[in-house]
């Protein structure tokens, strides 16, 4: 089995395409080999620029191929649960990006729909596979910074075009889902556990879509986080967790260089950490992979992915309540 090559299949020429094709190029355990689009002219040409091997006019026939082991689902947020359910009735692994849904009865039809199939589902946050995370989390774990208090974190650009499908809210558009989920995501990795309570605020666009977003979560034991997303402002990626006794702070947490690197202060002393070099998506498209060919668990469990999504929409239903509201317990 460990010698098996995964072939894959992508599911739409979306622009996030050109970051995980140079890591199944370089993996020896995957292969890209085909794309799909509803306009078979556009899967004909991006599949000649790409230099793909197979082009599909629709989704359907993506699907259809039997040839096909994964398929990566980049389709806009709205349209995640749909096409991720209908891969993986037609026998295919799925590596579907984030956010995986934008309700917990979507995760769940998601997880039903895989369990039945006999078939791994996981969700694309790249940065959790990349060692400069796994060595902040390392040291947090091992008390470099002793006890955890907070965590606060950014992630924000200003959009291009109004047109953009993040602004849509027939596609569930908007900055939480698109960015604000990473610092929400990198929040509850720390903590290593769920916030009991959140409170949000947000600046919403024409469609009705959150521009910009702020909130705030409690965890248990005393820590707490807070973070905001947005598209009218400066691309800015941050991430700062404070301990009792020192602080770690990392300018590129999200999609983090090749090589990776933060700064641990502790005291008087900052420290620069470096990480081993990794190229950024190479990590997920070797997880599932691990998954597939060796029934290892995929780092991202869909239990994980669902309480990202439960903390979102309760952060959502906080804006529009005004007021806070207190997460059930998982």
């Amino acid at each position: 089995m460990s010698e098996r090559v995964l072939r894959w299949g992508l599911l739409s020429t979306a622009h996030i395409n050109r970051s995980v094709i140079p890591p199944l190029r370089q993996s020896s355990r995957n292969e890209l080999v085909a794309v799909a689009s509803r306009e078979k002219d556009r899967a004909r040409s991006y599949a000649q620029k790409w230099e793909i091997p197979h082009s599909y006019g629709s989704y359907e026939e993506l699907l259809a191929d039997p040839t096909i082991d994964v398929i990566y689902n980049s389709l806009p947020n709205g349209l995640h649960s749909e096409w991720t359910i209908k891969a993986l009735q037609a026998g295919k692994h799925v590596l579907c990006e984030k956010p995986i849904a934008v309700t917990t009865a979507q995760v769940d039809a998601m997880a039903a729909a895989a369990q039945k199939a006999g078939k791994y589902l996981t969700e694309a946050f790249m940065y959790r596979h990349h060692p400069q995370t796994l060595k902040v989390k390392q040291l947090v774990k091992d008390g470099s910074i002793g006890k955890l208090r907070l965590v606060r974190g950014s992630f924000t650009f200003q959009i291009a075009k109004e047109e953009d499908i993040r602004l849509s809210s027939a596609l569930d558009g908007g900055s939480i889902w698109d960015v604000g989920c990473y610092p929400i995501s990198y929040a509850r990795f720390i903590a290593g556990a769920e916030p009991e309570e959140v409170f949000g605020w947000q600046v919403t666009s024409q469609s009705g879509v959150d521009e910009t977003f702020t909130g705030q979560m409690r965890f248990p034991g005393g820590v707490y986080a807070q973070f905001d997303s947005g598209f009218r402002s400066p691309f800015r990626t941050y991430i700062e967790i404070v301990g009792s006794e020192g602080m770690i702070i990392i300018l590129k947490p999200f999609k983090p260089d090749d090589q990776g690197s933060f700064l641990l202060n502790r005291g008087d002393t900052v420290e620069t950490i470096t990480t081993e070099s990794q190229m950024l998506y190479l990590g997920e498209v070797e997880d599932i992979a691990d998954a597939i060919l060796s029934g290892k668990a995929p780092r991202i469990s869909l239990s994980d992915s669902r309480a990202n999504v439960t903390t979102i929409v309760a952060l959502l239903q906080s804006a529009r309540e005004g007021k806070p509201v207190v997460l059930p317990k998982l």
